[in-house]
């Protein structure tokens, strides 16, 4: 059923009451929470596959969306252990950060606490809408969630089970609100000052384009990678080229998986081809610079390989296609990735220590990598547990977010009667 606009905004409001109660949660309480969702999750396992597989079939779009959208076991068995990990992470609120004591004799403590109301936007992933309430309920605050039309059988089941094990531990179940994609949500959420205290957009460039320009509310980028790896003059060609395969083709339509390959031409003569014959195992099309081009012709089928467009550098591809681009140097090769890079991941496959040195420092990305692939830019590689997003701003949170990027901060002020001169 859709909602009106003021039913939303009451649910808005139950969701903002509830913070304050899950804010005042003890640790204990809290993980009590997440350790029920998990046992929901595996008695239901079988029921959420049925969801997903309803949602599947109604699914109609780009093969990459569908694979973002698909459960199997494994991948519950993944978002069980992601909230394991987070249950045994410590608390992130209450922690004193600092500690002042004027001449005044205050006491000032700056003491971490909950951000209140998180929203999110997001696409596609079922897995994200447990994730990210994991982490809200985990760090003291309430989750309104907003996820796409194509994932709501399989989001609606997921959350009345989270709202369960709320239930059953005397939490408010408003603390997880599920926004219908049907209704006319988007003025409500992206205007609701007071109400939802940050709202994170987790997609594509479209979708953050969108809230960024929209939103009237504080808001933080995540999701968008155009994803670059730089193999310099001197590496090994067999290890450059299992990264390269690992990085592009492990999980094709995540905002971490690579799309173009940079090439010291004093290299790509031994690398390309080595790197081809991985490549061609999963069928990527190569969209190749005509130096690359001239050095592919006669080392890959003709079908996956294409001359590269102006447009297909600095484009986010999210499925097995993989631009490729030569330089002269060093300094070409970085100034080409700072031109194109969306500030997500970027890496270097070197031995040259100076190389790398200037990469990781001149590079504006979230993470930056030596000698290893992007696909472990994710809040589990991390030892997080879970992610928000990947962060690719600079204020308040930056790369993978887990529970600290969900906290702010107060001062506590401590007197025994003092008064200001």
């Amino acid at each position: 059923m859709q909602l009106t606009h003021m039913q939303l905004l009451n649910h808005l409001q139950k969701s903002k009451i509830a913070s304050g109660k899950i804010a005042l949660a003890s640790l204990g309480s809290r993980n009590n929470v997440l350790k029920e969702i998990v046992a929901q999750l595996q008695i239901h396992q079988a029921d959420i596959l049925r969801a997903n597989q309803k949602d599947l079939e109604n699914f109609k779009g780009e093969e990459s969306v569908r694979d973002r959208l698909r459960l199997d076991e494994k991948r519950i068995r993944d978002i069980i252990t992601g909230i394991k990990m987070i249950v045994k992470l410590p608390d992130p609120l209450g922690r004193v950060l600092e500690t002042r004591k004027p001449a005044t004799g205050l006491v000032i403590n700056k003491v971490s606490v909950p951000l209140g109301v998180v929203g999110v936007i997001y696409e596609s992933r079922p897995n994200v809408t447990v994730d990210l309430a994991a982490l809200c309920l985990k760090s003291g605050n309430a989750a309104v969630l907003k996820g796409g039309k194509e994932a709501q059988e399989t989001n609606e089941l997921l959350v009345k089970l989270m709202r369960k094990a709320l239930q059953k531990f005397r939490l408010p179940t408003d603390a997880l609100y599920l926004i219908d994609p049907a209704s006319d949500w988007k003025e409500d959420l992206m205007t609701a000052h007071g109400l939802v205290d940050v709202l994170i957009p987790r997609g594509g460039q479209r979708l953050i384009d969108w809230v960024r320009r929209e939103a009237r509310i504080p808001t933080i980028e995540t999701g968008a990678g155009v994803c670059h790896t730089f193999v310099d003059e001197k590496y090994d060609v067999s290890k450059a080229a299992r990264i390269i395969f690992n990085a592009r083709t492990q999980r094709p339509s995540v905002c971490n998986s690579l799309d173009t390959l940079v090439v010291h031409e004093k290299i790509a003569k031994k690398l390309l081809p080595e790197a081809a014959r991985l490549l061609i195992t999963k069928q990527v099309e190569l969209r190749a610079d005509p130096s690359s081009y001239h050095i592919l012709t006669s080392q890959y089928p003709g079908e996956f390989l294409k001359k590269a467009q102006p447009e297909d550098f600095g484009f986010e591809f999210l499925s097995q296609i993989l631009a490729i681009k030569t330089v002269k140097n060093f300094e070409e090769g970085l100034a080409f990735i700072k031109k194109y890079t969306s500030g997500h991941s970027e890496a270097i496959l070197t031995n040259n220590k100076k190389h790398a040195e200037r990469f990781l420092n001149e590079v504006e990305a979230a993470a930056v990598y030596v000698n290893a692939s992007t696909r472990f830019t994710d809040g589990g590689e991390f030892g997080m547990g879970a992610e928000v997003g990947v962060s690719t701003q600079k204020l308040h949170a930056r790369g993978p977010m887990g529970l600290e990027a969900l906290t702010s901060y107060k001062w506590k002020v401590y007197g025994s009667g003092q008064v200001r001169k």
